[in-house]
């Protein structure tokens, strides 16, 4: 070979080897930049956060749906279990009665044979008394009116009555008893309130008068 030539050749040479240093310093580049699959750093962390977030919106999914069932269950036993309270309730009081009955039951038969109308009256008290106890066991209270200021939230005037001696608007009798659970008033007391007659009554000037002079004393 001629030394012409081989000054030829050996630039040739040494530009492939240039070109080919340039191409795996681009790839080196380029696999700095990008990761597996020729994706960058910040695409495969999108996809990691993407997985993350679908994860958890399937867990979620997954809570809602069994809440979602929990709460068609409760719906489905809830009616039954308050028509079971109510029968229970019931069956309380129907049992708390009983006694009373029997008491009456005994009472209507030793009417048949008593010597004295006070035996009669006795037994009859009685049961009375024990169906008070068992009324009050449950929270059941009679309400009090004789001889009370007329209270129409408590009571139910059935008519007036003039007596003397006695504030306007005061219970001289009770037709039927009253009952409360509480505050709750469960039937009002039927009652018969006192009227004055107009000349009865104490003139507002006098009435004046006398706070006046209760307050001087």
């Amino acid at each position: 070979m001629k030394p012409e030539d081989q000054n030829i050749e050996q630039p040739e040479n040494e530009a492939v080897e240039n070109i080919e240093n340039t191409e795996e310093t681009e790839k080196s580049e380029k696999k700095g930049f990008f990761g597996k699959g020729g994706k960058s750093k910040e695409v495969v962390k999108l996809e990691k956060k993407i997985e993350e977030l679908e994860q958890t919106n399937a867990e979620t999914f997954a809570k809602l749906q069994r809440i979602s069932a929990d709460y068609a269950n409760f719906q489905k036993r809830a009616p039954k279990q308050i028509a079971d309270s109510v029968a229970y309730q019931k069956i309380g009081i129907i049992k708390s009665l009983l006694p009373s009955i029997d008491n009456f039951e005994h009472a209507l038969n030793g009417a048949k044979t008593a010597e004295s109308m006070d035996t009669v009256i006795e037994g009859i008290q009685m049961v009375f008394d024990h169906m008070l106890d068992a009324l009050k066991a449950h929270g059941v209270e009679r309400i009090s009116s004789l001889g009370e200021q007329f209270d129409p939230s408590l009571h139910e005037a059935m008519m007036r009555r003039a007596e003397e001696g006695k504030p306007e608007n005061e219970v001289v009798e009770e037709f039927q008893s009253g009952y409360k659970v509480g505050e709750q008033v469960i039937r009002p007391c039927k009652v018969i309130v006192n009227k004055l007659p107009e000349e009865e009554k104490p003139a507002p000037e006098e009435t004046e008068q006398k706070e006046t002079e209760n307050e001087e004393e």
